[in-house]
């Protein structure tokens, strides 16, 4: 059975990063029908906007979709393209896994994280005025029916994966209101998944705890800010931002996408790493519950990415962003032959 999947290339390095994702997929046997769709900096003139209607209508018809880094124009009205999507589309959980691949250099081993973050809510939301000419304020809003279904997306991302912990990050110990209510709703949800280990730690805790025995910890469940910080201090155990995908879900529309920024300067060069938008890719597959082709594709980046041959400058190799992706898909074929 195919799949129809909608792909924004994005602008910057995105073209290049996500046609040799589409090599890298392709060489799983998957069939999948993209409808690539225009958005960011480069479509402003076309469009009027970085973010045209007719790029939410594709997601909402196929349901899924994957995207590279999009530059947010100066004066667009949009914060982020990234966040206008996450809101027009309900797309409240952030996923963020962290996992060593041999052959990325990193003062760490053996890192398997993975950070749930509400998508919606929090300062992030970015609900601020100023209060006069010389003070400006931000309002942070936690609701329970958001703390709830983030929580609940978090245990049953744990409960089918098969991990074993759900760790709840807050600072409830001062703000007693908004996070309190987090912490609390997350402790009520917890109580339906009793085969899955739960706690909670503050925040500023949790960031020395993941740097001094990140071992101990599984899934992260966390409000949108807190969330974005950890999952960076997280992408910096395994080595960065080039080597972290990311997606983000709502009821019924899955978009997933990398984390790293468009890189304008280095576009057209054919140089840039894709590993962190194929690593994506896999994230996606899983959710078309095409796992097997899912595995093949991670295996096939572990084993380039390990050799150390056919990478790119920023992995120690020479090659280019398309001899990347065919050699990916060389190694997934040959995995799955």
């Amino acid at each position: 059975m195919g799949h129809t999947v909608t792909c924004i290339p994005g602008d910057g390095i995105g073209p290049e990063i996500m046609a040799a994702t589409k090599v890298a997929v392709a060489a799983t046997g998957v069939d999948i029908a993209w409808v690539d769709v225009e958005a960011g900096s480069d479509v402003m003139e076309k469009y009027g906007t970085p973010l045209p209607e007719h790029v939410l209508e594709s997601l909402r018809a196929t349901k899924v979709g994957i995207k590279g880094p999009i530059t947010t124009p100066v004066g667009s009205g949009f914060r982020s393209v990234n966040v206008a999507l996450r809101k027009e589309l309900d797309l409240f959980a952030n996923l963020r896994p962290a996992v060593t691949i041999p052959g990325v250099v990193s003062r760490y081993e053996g890192i398997d994280l993975v950070v749930v973050r509400e998508n919606t809510e929090d300062l992030y939301a970015g609900i601020e005025h100023m209060v006069g000419k010389d003070a400006a304020e931000s309002i942070k809003i936690i609701t329970r029916a958001g703390s709830e279904r983030i929580a609940r997306f978090a245990f049953e991302y744990a409960t089918r994966e098969g991990r074993k912990k759900v760790t709840a990050v807050h600072k409830a110990n001062i703000m007693k209101l908004s996070d309190g209510l987090f912490l609390e709703t997350a402790t009520q949800v917890a109580a339906d998944y009793p085969d899955i280990e739960f706690e909670d730690r503050i925040v500023d805790n949790m960031c020395m705890q993941l740097v001094q025995k990140p071992e101990l910890y599984d899934v992260m469940l966390c409000p949108n800010l807190y969330g974005d910080i950890v999952s960076d201090l997280c992408a910096g155990l395994v080595g960065g931002l080039g080597v972290a995908p990311g997606a983000n879900f709502g009821v019924e529309i899955a978009l997933f996408e990398p984390v790293h920024g468009s890189a304008p300067k280095y576009a057209g060069q054919n140089k840039v790493n894709p590993t962190a938008l194929i690593l994506t890719a896999v994230l996606m597959l899983r959710h078309l519950g095409e796992r097997t082709a899912a595995d093949a594709l991670f295996a096939g980046v572990k084993q380039v990415v390990g050799e150390g041959k056919d990478v790119t400058y920023d992995l120690g190799g020479s090659a280019g962003t398309s001899d990347m992706g065919e050699a990916v898909a060389g190694a997934v074929r040959a995995i799955l032959a």
